[in-house]
């Protein structure tokens, strides 16, 4: 009888943990307040003034805010979206891209220039933050 007690005991305290867990990880899941969206293929450019040609690449992810449908917006306005970065990206100067500062500038305009056709087209705020994943300058 002892030991069919203390079995008892055992899988209630299974059960109640078990149960826990299962809420601890909803909640976890339900506390995710943004996603990453890549955007693909990486911007190829070429920038700078008159002389020799410099070319720029750089891959980009994009902090989605907590939204149902952000990820198929973003995707149904990216050729608007490329088209702003591509040319924002040929506007730089070599002195621009040279410093942190300047790279670290040049990601905020595109993060506005990104917020900016989103919040046209749709009026809502779907962009968080832009990340430069991967940034390459041929001089």
């Amino acid at each position: 009888m002892r030991l069919f007690i203390i079995r008892l005991l055992l899988i209630s305290i299974a059960v109640i943990t078990g149960a826990y867990a299962s809420e601890e990880a909803e909640g976890e899941k339900a506390s995710v307040s943004s996603e990453y969206f890549e955007i693909k293929p990486a911007l190829i450019t070429n920038y700078g003034g008159p002389g020799p040609i410099h070319f720029l690449k750089v891959e980009i992810s994009l902090r989605l805010d907590k939204d149902a449908e952000a990820s198929s917006l973003v995707m149904h306005h990216m050729p608007h979206i490329r088209h702003e970065l591509v040319m924002l990206f040929s506007r730089q100067s070599e002195d621009n891209l040279a410093t942190m500062q300047g790279k670290e500038q040049l990601r905020q305009d595109a993060l506005s220039a990104v917020q900016k056709v989103l919040e046209t087209e749709e009026h809502k705020k779907l962009v968080g933050d832009l990340l430069f994943t991967n940034f390459v300058i041929q001089h």
